[in-house]
């Protein structure tokens, strides 16, 4: 027989969970917490969809009165999605970068969504189906994402850790509500100043995908606390010397840049080009990759827009298995090698996207109130570095488990696995009360059992 919802509290909860949790607690009123840690539970443990009803379900909760307290939890209890993105943030930096700079990937992601009452939706092009010659475009939400790019000490290797979250709305949902529209340069740099004022003291090195190489968003990331940024850059982009200093007497305005440079893209095929081997630990699937690159400083200018310092970096494969590819970072001393391992780790955000989608229900929810849906995207978000943290406590004092097989040598975790050992251990918890002696009792094979555990602890 199951425990009623009054039962079911944080004093049954384990210690790995309720540690992970207990820093999100002054953010919900005390008579609702139980309720939110006990959602948590229901999101991790159910397979396909994420809804709160599936939630419930798992729990044994289906026939609980109280199943309207849940979905208040999203639609109507007043708390901060914002402070909760800080105290996660928080919690990832104990656990895995408590001091030197911090490495974050950003980049955006379309939720395909439907319906009449899904007002901030819009027409995006879809980037999982589209290519370069196929152009697809999806109805959905578009969400804007941070995660911290940090090694996992077990895993032996940078995963994406989402903290940070904003859906950015179309512009028709902005002009029929008579709102400014922030494009997605915008609400980049309000998020960035935002984690920035959540950790003074601390460099920031952002990855970032093609889109954000804009001349006025970099520069605008380099006044007051510069923020570091690393993205692709265009080889026919147009670069120039340093301005030269103003000479005493001289007139006329002050110069912003010198002598045009030579197209990056001319220098591809030049024979007087020097390029410099390299060998990348990690290639995008690979490892000690070998590369060659050639890197310079410049300025990048375009009429009515602020000169921009920059060093880029041509990367290009001997081998010849990619295109040649041009970087930029906005810090002139980084080095070349820095710079291209950090944009090397910009993969691991479409990695985590793709984990989100696969096995913690992303695009599956159902809720339809503007507040509901700013609220579990995130959520859904969160906890893939909520389960990497639990995962974390779980392995410090275990051996860390990886499901293998006579066909798959695994021998390092995933996420997939780090879930499975969440699951594992909440399934343990004692959630359930016994019936009398005699009543409804069989016997199952231990074997089945495990089995059985393991369907579940791996099911999407």
């Amino acid at each position: 027989m199951l425990l009623p919802l009054s039962d079911l509290s944080m004093a049954v909860l384990p210690k790995w969970f309720t540690g992970v949790l207990e820093g999100f607690a002054p953010l919900f009123s005390a008579r609702i917490w139980p309720q939110v840690q006990l959602l948590v539970v229901g999101a991790l443990l159910s397979p396909g969809k994420r809804t709160v009803t599936a939630a419930l379900r798992v729990l044994g909760l289906a026939d609980d009165p109280a199943f309207g307290t849940f979905h208040r939890l999203l639609n109507r209890a007043r708390w901060s999605s914002l402070q909760a993105s800080r105290v996660l943030f928080g919690l990832l930096l104990t656990a895995f970068v408590p001091s030197g700079p911090l490495v974050l990937g950003l980049d955006d992601t379309i939720e395909r969504r439907t319906g009449a009452k899904i007002s901030a939706k819009g027409i995006y092009r879809d980037p999982v189906r589209s290519s370069r010659g196929h152009f697809v475009k999806a109805s959905g939400l578009r969400w804007l994402s941070l995660m911290l790019l940090t090694p996992i000490p077990w895993a032996h290797r940078v995963w994406a850790l989402p903290f940070l979250t904003a859906l950015v709305p179309s512009q028709r949902y902005n002009e029929e509500r008579g709102h400014r529209h922030k494009t997605l340069t915008d609400w980049a740099r309000q998020m960035l100043r935002v984690v920035q004022r959540w950790c003074p003291g601390r460099q920031l090195i952002v990855v970032a995908d093609s889109a954000y190489a804009v001349i006025s968003w970099l520069s605008d990331l380099q006044q007051g606390h510069p923020i570091t940024v690393i993205t692709r850059l265009r080889l026919d982009a147009a670069l120039y010397e340093p301005a030269p200093e103003r000479q005493p007497g001289q007139k006329g305005r002050t110069r912003l840049k010198g002598n045009r440079l030579p197209s990056i893209a001319s220098l591809v095929n030049d024979p007087e080009t020097r390029w410099e081997s390299m060998r990348v630990h990690r290639w995008y699937g690979e490892t000690n990759r070998e590369v060659e690159l050639v890197s310079q400083t410049a300025v990048w200018y375009h009429a009515g827009l602020p000169p921009l310092p920059i060093r880029w970096v041509l990367v290009r494969d001997p081998k010849g298995k990619f295109s040649t590819q041009a970087l930029l970072c906005t810090d002139l001393l980084l080095s070349p090698a820095q710079i291209l391992e950090h944009f090397v780790q910009r993969w691991q955000l479409e990695v985590t996207f793709e984990e989100v989608r696969a096995h913690l229900g992303v695009e599956t929810q159902r809720q339809w109130t503007d507040l509901a849906i700013a609220r579990t995207t995130p959520a859904l978000l969160g906890l893939f570095s909520l389960v990497t943290l639990m995962a974390h406590e779980r392995w410090q004092g275990h051996d860390v488990w990886v499901r293998r097989a006579a066909w798959y040598d695994k021998t390092l975790p995933t996420f997939v696995d780090a879930l499975a050992e969440v699951r594992r251990a909440l399934w343990k918890v004692p959630t359930f009360r016994m019936s009398a002696p005699g009543r409804e009792m069989v016997q199952v094979p231990l074997d089945f059992i495990e089995r059985l555990a393991d369907a579940l602890c791996y099911a999407a």
